[in-house]
């Protein structure tokens, strides 16, 4: 059995600073991730996808960002048990958790944090009844390479920020980039919508609204895909890859059976104190979180993941004070030992 102070549910970007924080605090971390790698979706679904509102970071690629954190908190030697999934909790008499996975292997200590984001996910597929035999051939649901796409014709379906961040990212890539929505209005950054606007007027990307797909045609590969305007006649846009990016489905998997409340698909937290569940040193930090005012935004996962490291601490450590000490004034000191000085305070006074 391992065990630890802190089980951490989910390696994406929360969970991966919360081991960050709870280091700065002398506690040991171990997280169980169903995907083979540490990440998240950051990792698994778009690697390549630039991110802008991470702090310091004008433009960073989800990849990167999940190799930065590696980076930070690799001083503190979390565990990681990595394609498993955690399949239960069980509560001990002693108040710790056992937190086993698919595969039978057990975890136990304290304090669990659920950071496992939104769960498994599947993408909203179009209503379009051939799409299936298209899939892998020229219609992907998610962008892994972009590479893939250089020199090509791209037909981009959606008004979220995936496709207005991928529209203004391939604009570079492909031969010709169309982005296709059903609104005149989208849903995503105004900044980004300023951007594909600017885009369209320099003639890098056509913009078709209101308008949506409504058949996909090619023998044995996507070459085009049947484009109906409002109050139009339907035309054939030539094109070698078709992205429908109307967002993921997610599904909460074994969570949903752990005495959770539950609210919109969500686990819902205290975020007036520390972001515990509704069972006692259970949380749940990032966007598998829900209460009010919840922004779904990796840097308020950040903000949760430090107040939860704070009241872990209280729990591991019932009746101990902790003083918190900036890390600018303190230093960083790594399980193995390693020690990052801070530079020297200095004082002044007045008279």
């Amino acid at each position: 059995m391992i065990t630890t102070d802190i089980i951490i549910i989910g390696a994406g970007p929360t969970g991966l600073f919360a081991v960050f924080e709870a280091g700065l605090l002398k506690l040991k971390c171990h997280l169980i991730d169903a995907l083979p790698q540490p990440g998240g979706q950051c990792s698994e679904i778009y690697p390549k996808k630039p991110i802008y509102d991470i702090p310091a970071y004008p433009e960073i690629l989800a990849g990167d960002l999940t190799d930065k954190l590696m980076e930070q908190c690799k001083q503190f030697e979390p565990g990681f048990t990595l394609g498993e999934r955690a399949e239960t909790i069980d509560k001990q008499e002693d108040g710790s958790f056992i937190v086993t996975t698919n595969k039978g292997t057990q975890h136990k200590a304290p304090v669990v944090a659920i950071a496992s984001g939104l769960g498994s996910f599947e993408p909203r597929k179009p209503l379009l009844d051939n799409i299936t035999d298209y899939e892998d051939k020229g219609v992907e649901y998610m962008i892994k390479e972009p590479e893939m796409y250089r020199g090509k014709d791209v037909v981009i379906a959606g008004g979220g920020d995936s496709a207005l961040d991928w529209s203004i990212f391939l604009a570079d890539v492909a031969s010709n980039v169309t982005l296709v929505h059903r609104r005149n209005e989208f849903r995503g950054h105004l900044d980004s919508v300023d951007k594909v606007q600017e885009l369209k007027d320099a003639g890098k990307i056509n913009l078709i609204t209101p308008a949506e797909i409504t058949a996909i045609n090619g023998n044995g590969k996507v070459e085009s895909v049947e484009v109906t305007k409002k109050d139009e006649a339907p035309f054939n846009l030539k094109t070698d890859h078709f992205i429908p990016l109307f967002g993921l489905s997610p599904k909460l998997g074994p969570i949903a059976n752990w005495g959770l409340e539950i609210e919109k698909n969500a686990i819902k937290v205290n975020n007036a104190l520390d972001y515990q569940t509704n069972i006692p040193g259970i949380f749940a930090i990032g966007d598998g979180n829900i209460y009010p005012g919840k922004l779904k935004l990796i840097l308020c996962g950040f903000h949760e993941a430090t107040l939860m490291c704070q009241a872990a601490y209280k729990i591991i450590n019932p009746g101990k004070r902790y003083v918190l000490k900036y890390t600018t004034v303190s230093g960083v000191d790594g399980f193995d030992g390693t020690r990052k000085e801070a530079p020297k305070a200095v004082v002044k006074t007045i008279d």
